[in-house]
């Protein structure tokens, strides 16, 4: 029981972090149940099995805060869906993990270039430019496929891709990404169900996770519409670069004193960057306040002469 209970606070942890960055769900929940001695293919089929409800929860939150764009969702899901049955199918006969070394150092360049980026002030004249189909479709097959793969990814890839197109607000990247998912999730499950079998699925920790994640989705949608852009992607960097490390630093077979002070290097990093974001939301801000006290204001009504009031131009008289 204590066990079940533990699970279902690290689910609503790991939708609270993914509902409000986008990402972190499946990473979470996945090691956390791989350090117990679980399978990585049971493992990913458990927690892809409970996205289902979560990312439907997180989903309908993120639609009722007006954080969802629908094309954007429409060119992800179904890539996104093939490229996690074909991942959920081939994880259940094989191991990926020579694979994990090279991605994480694609994501790890994603997430320095996100802390660069969000250190500094936001330009918006770009926000709300069109995707196109041709990048959000690769885009989706890969994720898909890297999220079955290693128990999580989906977040991971698509929203830092997203996020650097710099053609979407970040809220309404995390509001699709995590809609998206909900196919992506219903996908990987078939292909683990066809691949292990229902044995393959370990239901009492599927229900913990997903009692977890329910309750958190409401909140993460809520937190993600009012936490500033600037903030937001600035952590959305650190939690990047910081959980892909720990897999390069595995990868190299780093140990001794390195492992300490590269966590602390990349920490440091992280703050200093936050540090900056903070300083560039408050520019921005007072940057915008001082252009509205600056803006002419209409005359009253009472100042304008009847006959401007209601013609716009003056009678001849």
């Amino acid at each position: 029981m204590r066990k079940l209970l533990v699970l279902a606070l690290v689910g609503l942890a790991a939708q609270l972090v993914d509902g409000s960055l986008g990402m972190a769900y499946g990473l979470t929940s996945s090691t956390l149940l791989l350090v117990v001695g679980v399978a990585p293919a049971a493992a990913s089929a458990s927690v892809h099995l409970a996205e289902i409800g979560t990312t439907l929860a997180a989903g309908v939150a993120h639609w009722r805060f007006g954080n969802v764009d629908w094309r954007v969702v429409t060119r992800i899901a179904l890539p996104g869906a093939i490229g996690a049955f074909a991942g959920a199918t081939l994880l259940s006969s094989i191991s990926t993990e020579s694979a994990a070394p090279w991605m994480a150092g694609i994501l790890f360049t994603l997430g320095a270039y996100l802390l660069v980026r969000f250190a500094r002030p936001l330009r918006t004249d770009r926000v709300g430019g069109r995707l196109r189909g041709r990048f959000l479709g690769p885009l989706g097959l890969v994720a898909g496929f890297v999220d079955a793969t290693g128990g999580g990814g989906w977040g991971p890839v698509a929203t830092p891709a997203l996020l650097v197109s710099g053609r979407l607000e970040p809220r309404k990247v995390i509001g699709s990404v995590d809609t998206a998912e909900f196919v992506v999730a219903g996908a990987a499950s078939i292909g683990f169900l066809i691949g292990l079998g229902t044995e393959g699925f370990l239901l009492p920790t599927v229900a913990a996770l997903l009692i977890g994640g329910l309750i958190a989705a409401p909140l993460a949608a809520w937190l993600v519409r009012i936490v500033p852009a600037q903030l937001l992607g600035a952590a959305v960097g650190g939690v990047i670069v910081l959980t892909n490390a720990r897999t390069l630093i595995r990868a190299g077979d780093l140990g001794g004193a390195v492992p300490p002070l590269v966590y602390a290097l990349l920490t440091a990093g992280w703050l200093a960057a936050l540090v900056f974001a903070v300083r560039a939301l408050r520019r921005t801000r007072r940057a915008h306040v001082t252009a509205t006290d600056v803006a002419p204001t209409p005359a009253p009504a009472s100042a304008v002469p009847a006959d401007l009031a209601t013609t716009g131009t003056p009678t001849t008289r």
